[in-house]
């Protein structure tokens, strides 16, 4: 696995997961299709048993609204309710993330949903328009995938969690105040990467690596107490950008920061390594 591939599942848990291959992803996806043809099919029975007027012309309109319908609307409503997963994705452990792997929301899931009815899958193209990129691509999208700016990971990998970034105790009332919208995805993606690879950097490049993204972070939301370090407004800028993504879609799990009235400077790394806060 690259480092590059290194991400969080949908409940912010910090992980090393490899990208969903064609296979996982093409069995999910059939998984998927039978539950839509079931749908349809049901649909199709209850107006045949109810004895649905106006000719076959009617039926036939209803039958094609009912399949867009159901073809769109399921992989998007439960992606956006189950935090990027299907029934086919769950039975296989696949999981949607954003690429900086935080959950998606209903833009993702719908950009996701509607490039991969009217782009990926149409017609001739139903394999090649998904495959294709898929195939091509280094971290396995698809074109719907581009759009959205999301990855889909092989979640059931038993034995590889590890605990996720922490927030730096005496930070917590300072990033509970900040305006994060000026943080957006790439920069998180690179805020986490280096958190997670610090340790195998040299000295040198490790400082470096910090203070470049320490300033540009405080460039976007203001500056911390004094003589906080770098990495520590990393991990608590991280953290709490991480919290308020999940405590939107599931907000009794995530109460708010509490600010500390006993705020003290956190302590410098250590002289011969580097470790994250936990």
């Amino acid at each position: 696995m690259q480092p590059d591939e290194q991400m969080v599942t949908g409940e912010a848990v910090s992980v090393e997961l490899p990208l969903a291959g064609v296979g996982s992803r093409g069995i999910a996806a059939l998984i998927d299709l039978v539950i839509a043809f079931l749908a349809q099919l049901a649909v199709l029975i209850v107006l045949i048993a109810s004895g649905a007027g106006g000719g076959i012309t009617v039926l036939q309109t209803v039958l094609v609204v009912t399949e867009i319908l159901i073809v769109a609307g399921y992989p998007i409503g439960m992606e956006t309710l189950w935090h990027g997963r299907t029934l086919g994705k769950a039975i296989m452990g696949l999981r949607v993330v954003r690429d900086d792997g935080g959950p998606i929301r209903f833009r993702h899931a719908l950009m996701r949903g509607l490039v991969g009815v009217f782009v990926d899958k149409p017609g001739i193209t139903y394999a090649l328009g998904a495959l294709i990129p898929m195939v091509s691509s280094r971290r396995k999208k698809r074109l719907g995938d581009f759009f959205a700016g999301t990855v889909v990971l092989q979640e059931r990998v038993p034995g590889r969690l590890e605990a996720p970034v922490g927030m730096p105790p005496m930070l917590a009332g300072w990033a509970a105040s900040l305006d994060l919208t000026g943080v957006d995805d790439a920069l998180a993606l690179r805020m986490r990467q280096f958190l997670s690879r610090a340790s195998a950097f040299t000295p040198d490049a490790r400082i470096t690596l910090e203070h470049q993204i320490a300033s540009e972070v405080l460039r976007r939301v203001g500056q911390p107490p004094p003589a906080t370090p770098g990495w520590a407004v990393i991990a608590a800028v991280l953290a709490e950008r991480r919290r308020r993504a999940f405590a939107a879609t599931q907000p009794a799990m995530y109460p708010p920061a509490q600010p500390d009235p006993y705020q003290v400077t956190p302590p410098a790394p250590p002289p011969n390594g580097f470790v994250v806060p936990s």
